[in-house]
């Protein structure tokens, strides 16, 4: 004995609308995986080649204005293989923040950091004053955990 149920026409549509979505869903991860496997393929020489042409740019510029160091641009490395460019009235510096030394600096200051740090604003006026005195202006930022910090020198 057989049993047969109909299905409502309403099941259906929404059982197609299921499956065009998993179906547009799998092509957008195909995409996505064959794009990871180009950027891990070729990442690298994309970078370097980007970093040859960043500095062959640089070079020119500086060669344009060779005695006005205000208009220096920099290419500093990266820890991650990557590179920074930047312009700055002083060099920076690069601080490293543990449990046990945190680090306090004007907001101001701040290029970037890297590692488990956390970020925040310190009410201390005393403190303040002694860094501020150093010169930096804005907000002083303490930064706790583990990681560096990447800083402008103030008045240098």
């Amino acid at each position: 004995m057989s049993t047969s149920v109909a299905v409502p026409d309403w099941i259906k549509r929404i059982a197609d609308e299921e499956r065009k979505r998993d179906a547009a869903r799998l092509r957008e991860e195909e995409i996505a995986a064959r794009q990871s496997d180009l950027v891990r393929l070729n990442g690298r020489r994309l970078l370097d080649e980007l970093r040859a042409t960043i500095t062959r740019d640089l070079e020119a510029f500086r060669s344009e204005f060779p005695a006005d160091a205000t208009r220096d641009v920099l290419l500093e490395a990266a820890d991650s293989g990557g590179f920074v460019v930047r312009k700055l009235a002083s060099p920076a510096v690069v601080l490293t923040v543990t449990p046990n030394l945190p680090v306090s600096v004007p907001s101001s200051s701040i290029i970037t950091w890297k590692g488990d740090l956390q970020a925040h604003v310190v009410d201390d006026r005393q403190l303040y004053e002694v860094v501020l005195r150093q010169g930096g202006s804005g907000a002083l930022v303490r930064l706790e955990g583990t990681g560096r910090i990447l800083v402008e020198q103030a008045g240098t």
